[in-house]
């Protein structure tokens, strides 16, 4: 491969450390940095124009699904000054929320909190979406590869070179849309949970006819959102399954999130990591908080009583064809024993988020790893020759645990990146005194 022109002219272009993303992974690693008082160069790299955490989803009255306490670093530092009891502190809002007797707080409320964290650092640019990682040098056949080349986009075109010993890569997941979309991609009318309170919610009309496709948290909060909106839109929840599924947060099921469980986990073989997290799929995926669908049922149940049709549950029904149809959308529906034709304004499919560590998110560093399966320090293997380590936060639920892609490990995850970071200086400066 060759190496690009971009070359660092000396030691103080090139960072220790450059992070792909500044989300709640990388955000976490940020702190764990600089409490640990490790000296190194960082800088992170951020696509969007200011911090953000699914900003699409900030719906009014949504509660987190996990406690406080699993904010981006008490689990390993109870007492630092980055933790959601001291925000709550700065803000002033301490007795108000103890008064609220609950772990929970709202989404906003934690979208505000990680801003709060994320505005106490300089380290980030932003605007910066990656589009090019490729290797200083050769790799393989007895080449070396020292440093790595980072490319970057803003918003206007422009493109900003980074170089860097090392690398974290926690860009978050793709959103996934099914195959069946795949003729309307770009569609003004077709969306992602993603974009709700973004493009759907300002887009909303009155009269408007809308399907939400999912048997999750995120479609059960949109059809909620929805069913309460002052345009009163028609609304049709699509699922295939016979009904919403409650998520299962006993406090047992819920030992598996505690980051001693990821020794566990990775210590498995592989065939036993598979059925683990088939078993308890049902903590994560396609579930729902158990609150919220009761309040769905009682929604319908009101309606029945009315006698009003403006809400709908489709159980056990496929979306299996779109087209579009004047200023409509025609999706075909399969039922348990007939197949139906719908017109609506608009389709939000609640279809989760896709983490594969391909040349997407690798780009030109994909041809050089050895396999795309994490270490246990969340280190990526790659061929003899290349010395910059490669982490990963946020892909490796196949190997580290169904808590890889959630918040429930940051801190302890930032803990260990950080240690696998502070040996690698140690070897860098000990090599240097030689």
């Amino acid at each position: 491969m060759t190496a690009p022109t971009h070359t660092p002219r000396n030691d103080d272009e090139i960072y220790d450390l450059i992070g792909i993303g500044f989300g709640p992974s990388n955000l976490s690693l940020a702190i764990a940095i600089e409490e640990a008082g490790l000296p190194i160069r960082v800088k992170f790299l951020e696509a969007r124009p200011a911090f953000a955490w699914h900003p699409g989803m900030m719906i009014p009255g949504t509660d987190m699904q996990i406690s406080f306490l699993k904010d981006l670093v008490s689990q390993r530092n109870p007492q630092s000054r980055y933790s959601f009891l001291n925000y709550l502190h700065k803000k002033g809002r301490m007795n108000a929320f103890i008064n609220r007797k609950t772990f929970f707080p709202s989404r906003v409320e934690f979208n505000d909190y990680l801003g709060w964290v994320a505005g106490q650092f300089d380290c980030c640019d932003y605007d910066r979406n990656v589009c090019g990682i490729e290797p200083l040098g050769n790799a393989g056949a007895g080449g070396t590869v020292q440093t790595l080349c980072v490319t970057a986009r803003d918003s206007a075109g422009a493109e900003h070179v980074y170089h860097a010993r090392n690398l974290v890569i926690a860009p978050g997941g793709a959103p996934m849309l099914p195959p069946v979309c795949d003729g309307l991609r770009g569609d003004d009318r077709l969306f992602h949970s993603k974009d709700y309170m973004s493009r759907v919610v300002p887009a909303l009309k009155a009269g408007d006819r809308i399907a939400v496709v999912g048997a999750g948290q995120s479609a059960a909060e949109i059809f909620a959102d929805l069913a309460q909106r002052a345009e009163a839109p028609q609304v049709d929840l699509i699922l295939r399954g016979s009904a919403m599924k409650p998520s299962d947060d006993s406090p047992f099921v819920n030992e598996i999130f505690a980051p001693e469980q990821t020794d566990r986990f990775h210590e498995m073989s592989e065939s036993l990591r598979r059925g683990l997290l088939d078993e308890l799929s049902g903590t994560n995926y396609a579930v729902v908080d158990e609150d919220l669908i009761c309040a769905i049922y009682g929604m319908l149940y009101e309606q029945s009583v009315s006698g009003a049709g403006r809400l709908r549950l489709r159980s056990q029904t496929q979306v299996v064809g779109m087209s579009s149809e004047d200023a409509k959308l025609r999706v075909e529906l399969r039922g348990r024993k007939a197949r139906d034709t719908k017109l609506y304004d608009k389709v939000v499919f609640a279809t989760g988020y896709s983490r594969k560590l391909d040349a997407s998110v690798l780009h030109g560093l994909a041809p050089l790893c050895e396999a795309t399966e994490t270490r246990r320090d969340y280190r990526l293997s790659m061929k003899p020759g290349f010395r910059p380590a490669v982490f990963v936060q946020g892909y490796s639920e196949s190997s580290h645990g169904l808590s890889d892609t959630l918040l429930s490990v940051l801190a302890q995850r930032s803990a260990e990146i950080v240690a696998a970071l502070g040996t690698l200086v140690n070897e860098a400066q000990a090599i240097a005194a030689e």
